[in-house]
Parts: C-alpha cells; sequence; structure tokens
C-alpha cells in the first residue's frame, strides 16, 4: 500500500510534512514565513510541505512547477490554513487524541488494512505517522470549521428543487457523472474592470498554453487558488447538476481529456477538464436496505466519548448482541432509531458522502467499523440491495443533495477569498 491510495476526504498525501530527508533539510535556525493574525507560519512549514508536495506530484507523474511558484503556493495553503484553525480554536472546536486515533482506524479500515499496517506503510513511504497524525487534526478542525461556517448556513427551498427539476440540468443529471479538475483565477465580485480585465488576460494564457500541450497538473499546482490546485485542481466525481448551468453544458460538450474556455463565476475564472465520464445510459439506480446506529458529540460529550461509545456499541454487536436493540437504545437519529436503525431503501446519492463510501463498499450483512460524517459518528448495517426505476420523491432528494453540494462549493471559494481579504497577513519570505 502507498500513500496516495488514502481516501481524498483527508487529503493525506497531498497536505502532509512528510519523510525524513525533509526532516534532514529543516535547519536548526528556524524562521518566520508569515505573520497571520494571531499566529506564525514557520519557514520550516513551508519546506516540509513543499517537500510533500514535490512527492506528491512526483507519484502522479506531474512535472514540478517552478520552486518560487510552488512555495507561493504553498505559503497561501499554509496561511489559509492557519485562518481557518485560529477559528476553530475561537469557536472551541476540539479534536481529542480517542477522536483522531478513531479516525486513523478509519482510514486503515478503509484501505482494508490494520491499523499497525498503515503506519508501517506510511513509514515505508517516508512519511511519520506522528506527523501525520497531526495533519489529520488540523484537517478535521478545518472541515468542522467550514461545516458551522459554510455548509451550516446554506438552505434549499422547494422552489428551488421544483426550478431544479424542470431545468435542462435537473433533467440531466440522471444521465451522467464527470470526473473533472479545475484551474481558478480568483477574482472579489467588487473588482474594478482593470482587475477584471487582467485576471480574464491570465485565465486565456493558461489556456492557451493548455491548447498548445502543456500538463493540466503542473499548471493548476503552480497557478490555480482553487482548494485542490496542490493535488492538480482534481475535484473528483461531479453530477451535471452540481456545476452551475454554463461550466455544465460546457463541460458536456467536451470529449476526454479536454478542457474549457476560461468560464466567469462569482468567484473569479475557471478552467475545467474532463479526465472521465461514466453513466447515462439508463434510469435504474442501485438502492440499499440499511439500518445505523449514529452517536453524536455534544455540549456533553466529546469527540472523543462519541467514537469510544461508537466503538463499545461496534464492540457489543460484534459478540452478538442485537443491532435493532442497540440503535433503539443509543442511536441519536430520530428518524430511525425506534425501526432499530432501519432507513428502508436509500440511495448513496441521498446520503453523506462518507455514509455513501461505506455502505456501497461494505459486504452485505456485514457490520460497518464506527466512521465519521458530518452528523457523527455511525455503524451501519446493509442488509439487502436492488435495482429500481427512479421515483419522483427519490429525484427530489437527489435534487436537493446536488443544489446543496453546488452551494457549498460556490460559498467555500468566496467565504475562502473573504477570510484571507479579512485576516492581517504579513509575509516575511
Amino acid at each position: 500500500m502507498h500513500c496516495k491510495f488514502i481516501p481524498a476526504i483527508f487529503s493525506l498525501c497531498a497536505a502532509m510534512l512528510l519523510g525524513s530527508a525533509a526532516q534532514a533539510a529543516v535547519v536548526p535556525l528556524d524562521r518566520v514565513a508569515a505573520i497571520v493574525d494571531n499566529d506564525v507560519v514557520m519557514v520550516s512549514q513551508v519546506n516540509e510541505r513543499m517537500q510533500a508536495v514535490r512527492q506528491q506530484l512526483r507519484q502522479n507523474g506531474t512535472e514540478l512547477p517552478p520552486e518560487d511558484q510552488l512555495q507561493s503556493q504553498v505559503l497561501d495553503r499554509l496561511v489559509l490554513e492557519s485562518i481557518q484553525l485560529q477559528m476553530g480554536e475561537r469557536a472551541g472546536i476540539r479534536i481529542d487524541d480517542a477522536a483522531l486515533n478513531q479516525a486513523m482506524q478509519q482510514i486503515a479500515a478503509r484501505n482494508n488494512v490494520t491499523l499497525e499496517q498503515f503506519r508501517a506503510a506510511l513509514e515505508r513511504d517516508g512519511i511519520s505517522y506522528n506527523q501525520a497524525r497531526e495533519q489529520i487534526r488540523r484537517e478535521m478542525i478545518i472541515n468542522r470549521v467550514r461545516q458551522r461556517r459554510v455548509r451550516d448556513t446554506i438552505q434549499v427551498t422547494d422552489q428551488e428543487v421544483r426550478n431544479f427539476l424542470n431545468s435542462e440540468v435537473g433533467r440531466y443529471q440522471t444521465s451522467a457523472d464527470f470526473r473533472l479538475a479545475m484551474i481558478v483565477l480568483p477574482l472579489s465580485e467588487s473588482a474594478s474592470q482593470s482587475e477584471v480585465e487582467k485576471v480574464a488576460k491570465a485565465a486565456g494564457d493558461i489556456y492557451q498554453q493548455l491548447q498548445n500541450g502543456a500538463d493540466f497538473n503542473t499548471l493548476a499546482a503552480s497557478r490555480s487558488a482553487g482548494d485542490t490546485a496542490l493535488e492538480g485542481g482534481e475535484l473528483g466525481w461531479r453530477k451535471a447538476a452540481q456545476l452551475p448551468g454554463p461550466f455544465a453544458n460546457a463541460v458536456g460538450q467536451l470529449e476526454i481529456g479536454g478542457v474549457t474556455q476560461p468560464m466567469r463565476s462569482p468567484a473569479g475564472f475557471h478552467i475545467l477538464k474532463l479526465l472521465e465520464k461514466r453513466g447515462g445510459e439508463g434510469q435504474l439506480v442501485t438502492e440499499y436496505q440499511v439500518r445505523h446506529i449514529l452517536i453524536k458529540p455534544s455540549e456533553i460529550r466529546s469527540e472523543g466519548e462519541a467514537a469510544q461509545l461508537s466503538q463499545r456499541l461496534y464492540d457489543r454487536i460484534a459478540k452478538g448482541e442485537s443491532f435493532a436493540e442497540l440503535a433503539k437504545a443509543y442511536s441519536e437519529d430520530p428518524g430511525s432509531a425506534l425501526n432499530g436503525g432501519s432507513l428502508n431503501w436509500v440511495t448513496a446519492d441521498s446520503l453523506a458522502p462518507e455514509f455513501a463510501e461505506v455502505m456501497t463498499s461494505i459486504p452485505e450483512n456485514q457490520v460497518s467499523v464506527p466512521f465519521q460524517s458530518q452528523y457523527g459518528w455511525h455503524i451501519l448495517q446493509v442488509t439487502d440491495e436492488r435495482e429500481v426505476d427512479m421515483t419522483d420523491e427519490m429525484r427530489e432528494q437527489q435534487a436537493i443533495n446536488l443544489i446543496q453540494s453546488r452551494k457549498y462549493e460556490e460559498e467555500l471559494q468566496s467565504w475562502l477569498l473573504k477570510i484571507r481579504d479579512e485576516a492581517y497577513v504579513e509575509t516575511k519570505i
């Protein structure tokens, strides 16, 4: 197993400070790279993260960008992380060791290895396990901040759902999935005409380089301001309906490997590349009959205590206790607890991504190890599976999830730009 196969939700490979070679290169006398509000980013952090990014780009076969551009990208990423971590600290968000241990076990389980095997694999790849743990702790805090400040503020109205389902994009969302990469050049909505023209010209120059054969991943790593720039701009799989209308139409006309011309959005200029396409041949979808137990962190129960309780319940199920009875007694999902945790028949599109990932990959009737989503800690079991025609109710739920996802992507980019503009940042290198 190599680090590059770890699930992307933790962005482990692309964001960690890694090997012993990097540590050996750090000079004893460290210095400040940037002052960020009440925090500092150190030169050693920049150097170590750059080493990690170089390693990831080499694993992907991507040409390294110029050193000064890579340093600028890495420093910007660390500054944004610092801003969000400080927001998390002020909000009292803590990830204790128990919750972190559970998260590490979750990553190992998703790679079908034990925690010790996972740790050994990291060490073989030159990755310090302790540094990996701390980077994942940072990412978990950042995810909580984004959940509270962005995702939880998103509302979807009934009228939006109806409009969506009646739209061309809404009808198209049942037909195909796209795996995309994106280069984004940020631009404030209040930017002057000269600023717009400057960024538009830069986007046009990048597009022309791509047309002349330049590597998309390299340009993303060196020029994009997107949240996944250092991963080559990789966005993963997206339904057409998750994209703004003009983006969906443009991507729908691409061949595999093609790129769009620069497109304007409230967040800036975007260039999208179509990496893969799947689906689109029929209307049948897979439904899963699934039950689960949900344990939520709260004012009186920490993340670690929620993780520990879910592990104890899992152990009791493994020893033969009734899943349904434990769900009735402990699950904090009011819609399913009284039914023994049953969610009845559901589709992957209607659920949180982490839940859907486990549900679609676990063997039938096997009980999952505890895992975490935005809602808390889950234990699930799939009891049956079937192929069915799409129903109106299912289409409405898909529409809600896709609209929320699209709004989140748009709001996140605008929010990141806003908090960066509002922060005090003094660069020292």
